[in-house]
């Protein structure tokens, strides 16, 4: 495959896969960032949400979008926080994701009605938010499930027929070398096929964030991190799981499609608060056309990403697609070209032959050339026999390194806007 085939491959008239945010949470975890906030489950607006974003994948997919759709996540937030309820989103969105459908969970909500329901739904997979199975460091994380749930639920998941994912976190408070490897083997013994490890990151603006504002607490040291990752990568591939991205592990033929989109270029579209989407030119021109308040893309522009900036009650309330405010960004065919570089380096296979053809067409030869000889020579890539360049150990270790060379291709700036919908 050479570059015009990885150009064809840009210009998609829709969406390959579907994002769907539920922002509702039992509680806020004292580690998170992400666009949710502590609701009960009974509140009239969670269902109200709900019903929205039934309303809006069914315009998107009237308009076109989803022609080619072939994977869905249902992320949060906690989506379990509705109870069986959720299998009727899943349903809504189970016609557009004939491949793949994910649902996330997480132990607490996950019980028998509600896992009958997603079961029974249309959706494939089902990823617990599992984290740990130290109770100790749970109750550090703010996590309101128990070890016992967590792998009780993850147990009934796999007896549920569905594919089941969990994600572990490390460099965390309290966890030592021992219990981080109990955590691995409990999950493993849950008979799962798909683990995502991920080092703690405390951010601003979070309990964790104001916590230990004064200093990075030892627990969570680049040393530490790194070795936590290196156990996880011993473990996880002993037990038959194949690493195939620098976060995540799977059994053969058992990797998340849908996550894959991500890294490999294929447009998305996010729907519901914070949730992010990436289009084409082309299918950007398609959602302009269910959704007026969005600008006309700049002149040169190859790609739009898009982030919903209204909140839980405005997409409650939305009517559809143009009552939505949105943040955005337009990348050029170089831009473009260097961010598809700098996510690919994210998987075992890195990027391939056609994508690097592409990328030489539009940003220089000698470019790209330099950028992978000065990344070769810090041993964070190697070529592949395709003809392609794989990150090395010591790439993913040193991601900001391996991920900024790439995208440090880019040239000019990003261009930016906003949207504010009919209802604003």
């Amino acid at each position: 495959m050479g570059a015009s085939d990885w150009e064809g491959h840009l210009h998609a008239a829709g969406a390959l896969a579907l994002y769907a945010h539920v922002p509702f949470c039992r509680s806020k975890c004292a580690y998170c960032d992400f666009s949710s906030l502590s609701t009960r489950a009974d509140d009239p607006l969670v269902t109200a949400y709900a019903a929205s974003l039934a309303r809006m994948i069914g315009q998107a997919a009237d308009a076109g979008l989803l022609e080619g759709c072939r994977t869905g996540y249902l992320g949060g937030g906690t989506p379990t926080l509705m109870g069986p309820a959720v299998g009727a989103l899943l349903s809504r969105m189970a016609p557009h994701c004939p491949r793949e459908l994910s649902c996330e969970a997480n132990p607490d909500s996950l019980d028998a009605p509600t896992l009958a329901a997603i079961a029974s739904s249309g959706a494939t997979r089902v990823s617990v938010g599992v984290q740990s199975t130290s109770d100790e460091e749970l109750a550090a994380l703010g996590r309101i499930h128990t070890s016992a749930q967590a792998t009780d639920a993850l147990a009934r998941a796999v007896a549920a027929g569905l594919d089941v994912s969990c994600d572990l976190m490390c460099a965390i408070p309290r966890q030592g070398e021992g219990s981080w490897r109990r955590s691995l083997d409990d999950v493993l013994s849950a008979g799962v096929c798909h683990v995502s490890v991920y080092p703690l990151q405390i951010e601003e603006g979070t309990a964790f964030g104001r916590r230990y504002a004064d200093g990075d607490p030892a627990f969570n040291s680049e040393d530490v991190q790194a070795a936590r990752m290196r156990e996880a990568e011993r473990a996880l591939t002993e037990a038959g799981l194949l690493r195939y991205e620098v976060a995540s592990y799977a059994r053969p033929g058992r990797s998340c499609a849908h996550n894959r989109a991500y890294w490999t270029g294929l447009p998305y579209l996010g729907l519901g608060t914070g949730a992010a989407g990436m289009l084409t030119a082309e299918g950007y021109a398609r959602l302009r056309a269910v959704a007026p308040q969005l600008p006309p893309a700049p002149e040169g522009a190859a790609r739009a990403r898009l982030t919903v900036t209204s909140g839980r009650r405005e997409v409650a309330a939305a009517a559809g697609l143009c009552d939505l405010d949105f943040d955005l960004e337009f990348l050029t065919a170089p831009q473009a070209a260097a961010e598809d570089l700098m996510l690919g380096m994210r998987l075992t296979e890195g990027v391939g032959e056609a994508l690097l053809a592409h990328a030489r067409s539009v940003l220089g030869e000698g470019a790209v050339d330099d950028a992978l000889e000065e990344a070769a020579a810090e041993s964070l890539v190697r070529a592949t026999p395709a003809g392609g360049a794989a990150p090395t150990e010591r790439g993913w270790l040193l991601g900001n390194e391996l991920f900024g060379l790439m995208w440090g291709l880019a040239p000019g700036t990003v261009a930016s806007a906003s949207a504010r919908g009919r209802g604003a």
